[in-house]
């Protein structure tokens, strides 16, 4: 009887020890490649409209860029603080350039900078 007792709570002070231990954080960036941050620094790119234009999923119309093939929303600017985006040269309708610093996390792009770039006219 006193070794089932010695068992049993050495059993639960496994448990206790084991429930104790750090829970990785939820809500941190993956190390996975796609998911890194990365800093943008002065970079020139093509910026639209991410559903027009770039072919990101979704509803309604927002600003995107596309960094190295793969499009990304953007957040610190919107597609309404640069003119009409449903005009002939909007973003819903042409691809633009901008010359852009901020961070890229995960699908996102968070800008500090954003230069619109004048239309190239051919």
């Amino acid at each position: 009887m006193q070794r089932i007792f010695q068992f049993l709570f050495l059993g639960v002070c496994l448990t206790l020890v084991a429930c104790d231990a750090p829970v990785p954080d939820q809500t941190s960036v993956s190390s996975e490649p796609e998911h890194r941050l990365s800093t943008i620094e002065s970079e020139r790119l093509e910026v639209s409209c991410g559903q027009c234009q770039l072919g990101i999923p979704g509803a309604g119309c927002d600003l995107a860029v596309r960094i190295e093939g793969q499009s990304y929303f953007l957040d610190g600017t919107s597609i309404d603080e640069h003119g009409d985006a449903h005009g002939e040269t909007g973003f819903c309708n042409c691809i633009r350039e901008a010359i852009i610093s901020g961070v890229r996390q995960g699908d996102r792009v968070v800008v500090d900078k954003f230069e619109l770039l004048p239309l190239k006219h051919k």
